[in-house]
């Protein structure tokens, strides 16, 4: 960053590339904008363009059928005034919208105001009418157009040399293809864009999508800002040139504010960055002739948008959180059950004084329910740890032997649902661990820091 910031060289390595952008024009005789914020605020729209996908792609990607012409995803990304902060809030595709007056794109005909689910508006009036309608529903003005196919999403990710992603649980949807074992996992183009469509990966359905495509965000940034993409001319240029060659955008966004936004973010941290969906008062709105819809909480979503437009941080401040410049401690294993719902009974199986106690408090120290009065085991000799279990509370104990490494599971019938943990003569330490999904704040903000995979 440092050689391409010196000017004259930055815009040598960028010359050329606001050639290959696919420009459109969504703010084109927009009347009644809400007022500018502070800091820039991006509308980040992914699209269903499988007709770009090749044949090979289709079949092992599971893309077949034909396209929607409608958005799959809408981000709303606010980059603070101080460049220190980015805030991502996804607004659901099934979300509850009322399209203002407009001319259909297809058919020419004029339309009054009308309710629709908010993935029809780019159906109906393309990027415009979806930034019309975004803007009426957050009152936030957006400041620049980013259209992402899964073409380009593909491409991206792999000049980015893929991205990590870790899961807590296994990750299987037919629908897509996607097939992951709980782990970490370098993604290709092709296994990243199975991972930000599935939806069908648990009962969560669009909703647990977008926390999904959260984690993949706040992993991209990791792999920009700590994979030497942003201090690297060569590389950076040819991340730039693969997204802007692959994208549409709006007129006043190319390789200068492409170079700009590279210099924001050099000292960006998976910390610097926090993400939230909108508040949702009933995730069921039937609306007659639309069908099921997702309608919001207006005054907690109301909230929301208006610390977006104050340049205000979504996340409150957490105790002892190191700011964005200071070295960031390593990021807890991310683990399918809360450890807070995890009741712990702890035994010594060793002639070790006060290891039982030891091994209770720093279980207690990363969030478990342990009883505080840990016991001396049946044997004495036990020289590896065990955990043992009923298994109607097998998960529990999963997310337990995660904070244990190399213990033995055992499961024992009847047992309840406290999990027991008898300390071997193996034990070192326990890992620090995390729900995959914690929430904070009345916005339920999480912080890339503690949805990226652990190094």
């Amino acid at each position: 960053m440092a050689v391409l910031g010196s000017g004259a060289i930055g815009h040598a390595v960028m010359t050329g590339l606001d050639t290959g952008i696919e420009r459109v024009d969504p703010f084109k005789d927009m009347k009644n904008r809400p007022q500018a914020g502070h800091g820039l605020n991006f509308l980040l729209v992914g699209t269903d363009g499988r007709d770009k996908i090749t044949p090979a792609d289709k079949r092992e990607y599971r893309l077949g059928g034909a396209p929607c012409h409608c958005t799959d995803t809408v981000m709303l990304v606010h980059l603070s005034a101080d460049r220190e902060r980015a805030s991502v809030v996804s607004l659901p595709r099934d979300s509850y919208a009322e399209l203002p007056e407009h001319r259909d794109e297809s058919s020419g005909k004029q339309h009054g105001p009308h309710p629709v689910k908010l993935n029809a508006a780019y159906a109906e009036g393309g990027p415009q009418l979806t930034v019309r309608t975004v803007e009426s529903m957050t009152r936030v003005k957006i400041d620049h157009y980013l259209e992402v196919d899964f073409a380009s999403f593909m491409k991206t990710v792999d000049a980015m040399g893929g991205v990590e992603i870790c899961t807590a649980k296994a990750l299987h949807d037919q629908n897509t293809g996607l097939d992951l074992l709980p782990g970490s996992h370098r993604l290709s183009g092709g296994q990243a864009l199975q991972y930000v469509r599935s939806r069908h990966v648990d009962g969560a359905a669009d909703l647990g999508r977008m926390q999904r495509q959260q984690r993949f965000v706040a992993a991209l940034i990791k792999q920009a800002t700590g994979g030497g993409v942003l201090l690297n001319p060569v590389k950076f240029k040819e991340v730039s040139s693969t997204l802007l060659g692959s994208v549409r955008a709006d007129r006043g966004f190319g390789s200068e504010q492409m170079l700009a936004l590279g210099q924001a973010l050099r000292d960006f941290t998976p910390s610097s960055s926090e993400f939230a969906s909108v508040p949702i008062g009933n995730p069921s709105y039937a609306v007659k002739g639309i069908g099921s819809t997702v309608k919001w909480d207006e005054p907690k979503a109301s909230k929301l948008f208006e610390a977006l437009r104050l340049d205000r941080p979504l996340a409150p401040a957490a105790p002892g959180r190191q700011p964005a410049s200071r070295p960031q401690r390593r990021p807890a294993v991310p683990v399918d059950v809360p450890p807070g719902q995890i009741r712990v009974q702890v035994e010594n199986g060793t002639r070790i004084d006060g290891l039982g106690g030891r091994v209770d408090t720093a279980l207690r120290a990363t969030g478990f329910d342990t009883t505080r009065s840990p016991g001396n085991g049946a044997s004495r000799d036990v020289k590896r740890t065990v955990i043992a279990y009923d298994p109607r509370w097998d998960r529990s104990a999963r997310t337990v032997s995660t904070a244990l490494p190399g213990s033995e599971l055992r499961a024992v019938a009847g047992q309840g649902r406290t999990v027991l943990v008898i300390a071997g003569a193996d034990y070192r330490k326990v890992v620090p661990v995390r729900p995959e999904d914690p929430h904070q704040g009345q916005f339920g903000v999480v912080t890339g820091d503690q949805v990226i995979c652990g190094t």
